[in-house]
């Protein structure tokens, strides 16, 4: 091994076991201050879990975010005119919808869970499979999808196309006009937008300790004392791997397999990939019940026992629970500019 990266890998091991020698142990017979103790747990988690806070994003060109905007909530895109994006993407509801699967076009009802289109654009893959590898490639899934919008790109664009006004708007911002690639970059755009820092967690991980309630902490402390942070990491807590459900016991076996449980193996056919899936961020989870793919777990505090059970192997306390979900409740934050603008 070269001298510097086992320098560098001594380091961290000399490091992680510092900030939990002193934040826990002793220094000359008395017990490190809070303010120490807290300044070395947020130097560990920026330092080693890669937690830090959500910001807004910027750069974004305001004309193409007005345009998404617009067409997030245009029905037009569905084939019979009946739901828009923001049918299953509630922004009140933490941009999900509350129930355990969508309807579309016709009322068929959808498959799978409605993941929140928040902060959608720091996910790796999106959808659940992980099948569309941008929020530009998301857009054409849901309206060629028949139990959703139903639609195709060969009926919507004409119907867009036909309305001048939109067509004006369209050309003084893309120079192409109105095309596929347009509108599914409009509308991504907007999405990009669609951040929510601010919550007490970004406050807290910026250095303010007060920001989470005791009870808040000591669930923070029992979510990466348990091994939930293993999974539910980085800046969205999620949303950066995939994981199988059902690490530690078979989350299937007592029911009967429906074709959105094979999970990412619906992509790629490969045996390992069975019931994987995309690990979904935390970010506002208090207001996207109910949870999981298959939305089963109706309230918050059931899917942190499901998650226990099958993913960590162990029953968590009801104390345990009550905290974790006081810790997860304070990732809710505030609602993007560009949805509160007029």
């Amino acid at each position: 091994m070269p001298k510097t990266i086992a320098l560098y890998l001594a380091a961290i091991v000399l490091g992680s076991s510092l900030v939990w020698w002193v934040a826990n142990g002793r220094d000359d017979g008395q017990m490190a201050t809070e303010e120490v103790r807290f300044a070395l747990r947020q130097s560990a988690d920026i330092g080693f879990s890669a937690l830090r806070p959500l910001t807004r994003q910027d750069g974004l060109d305001t004309a193409q975010v007005a345009l998404g905007r617009q067409l997030f909530s245009d029905t037009r895109l569905s084939k019979d005119g009946s739901i828009a994006c923001v049918s299953c993407h509630r922004f009140e509801q933490g941009g999900a919808d509350g129930l355990p699967r969508s309807f579309g076009v016709g009322g068929a009802e959808g498959v799978i869970n409605t993941p929140s289109v928040f902060n959608s654009d720091l996910n790796f893959v999106q959808f659940w499979d992980g099948r569309a590898g941008s929020l530009e490639e998301q857009v054409a899934g849901p309206l060629h999808n028949p139990l959703e919008m139903a639609s195709s790109w060969a009926e919507v664009l004409p119907r867009l196309q036909a309305d001048a006004a939109l067509r004006d708007a369209f050309a003084s911002v893309y120079p192409a006009g109105i095309t596929a690639e347009t509108v599914a970059h409009a509308v991504a755009s907007f999405e990009r937008s669609l951040r929510t820092p601010g919550a007490p967690f970004d406050r807290y991980l910026a250095g303010d300790a007060s920001a989470l309630s005791p009870l808040a902490q000591e669930g923070y402390e029992k979510f990466r004392d348990f091994g939930c942070i293993s999974c539910h990491q980085g800046v969205l807590l999620g949303g950066n791997m995939f994981q199988k459900f059902g690490v530690m016991g078979d989350y299937f076996a007592s029911r009967k397999l429906q074709p959105a449980d094979l999970g990412r193996y619906n992509v790629t056919g490969r045996e390992e990939d069975k019931h994987v899936f995309k690990v979904p961020s935390l970010r506002n989870v208090a207001l996207t019940a109910p949870y999981f793919h298959d939305g089963s777990a109706a309230v918050l505090t059931e899917a942190i026992g499901v998650m226990g059970r099958f993913q960590l192997g162990r029953e968590l306390a009801s104390e345990d629970v009550g905290a974790i979900a006081a810790f997860l409740e304070s990732l809710t934050g505030r609602l993007p500019e560009s949805v509160e603008a007029p």
